[in-house]
């Protein structure tokens, strides 16, 4: 008995077995969509830290005798910190077209990896800037 629980519990936490090339329920393109989500996250958390890497070492070269303004890595911070709060508050409010209904979930997703990798894209510009 104990044993088929054991199995049980594995099965469950493995995920549905879900098409994502064909999802045919809305709970299984909720699911997609935030696997779709996941993917641009990760990517973009190797890009950003590529990024920082970059930026602290064009702040090794700031002549600070005369360049009082903020290290390329302090406005990269504050930018990050900015736009993760713009992204989950304009992902949040995009949803709200289907407000309590079951596509939310995909709505919100969806927006969320949009904006991650646009996101992304704009770290790597940072990088391939000079």
């Amino acid at each position: 008995m104990m044993l088929m629980s054991l199995m049980l519990l594995v099965a469950a936490a493995q995920g549905p077995e879900v098409d994502c090339e064909n999802p045919q329920y809305q709970v299984e393109m909720n699911f997609c969509a935030g696997k779709d989500y996941d993917a641009a996250d990760a990517a973009l958390n190797a890009q950003y830290k590529l990024t920082v890497a970059a930026l602290k070492l064009r702040d090794n070269d700031i002549d600070r005798s005369y360049d009082s303004q903020p290290s390329h890595y302090d406005t990269l911070l504050a930018a990050q910190r900015a736009w993760i709060t713009y992204r989950d508050q304009h992902c949040l409010s995009e949803s709200f077209a289907a407000r309590g209904g079951s596509m939310a979930p995909m709505l919100h997703s969806g927006c969320m990896a949009r904006l991650t990798k646009e996101r992304t894209e704009q770290l790597k510009a940072l990088v391939e800037e000079y």
